[in-house]
């Protein structure tokens, strides 16, 4: 069976840091691109950005920020 994973921006909003919905949107861009979700969702039934977010909240995906600053002098 197939679980579905209902989160609304409202609720996720506690959970979640403005950043880190920032990168779910960037997260969800690749997976409408083709990425393979890192979660066991079915990407037929729901939607990009919820498993952007569930994979989040699983912390299946590594990110770190970087300076830009740092980015231009190199």
């Amino acid at each position: 069976t197939t679980e579905i994973y209902t989160l609304s921006l409202h609720d996720a909003l506690p959970i979640f840091e403005v950043p880190t919905i920032i990168l779910a949107a960037q997260r969800s861009k690749q997976l409408q691109r083709g990425a393979l979700p890192r979660v066991d969702v079915d990407p037929r039934k729901i939607k990009p950005t919820r498993i952007a977010l569930k994979e989040f909240e699983e912390r299946k995906v590594n990110f770190s920020f970087t300076d830009q600053d740092e980015e231009a002098a190199a």
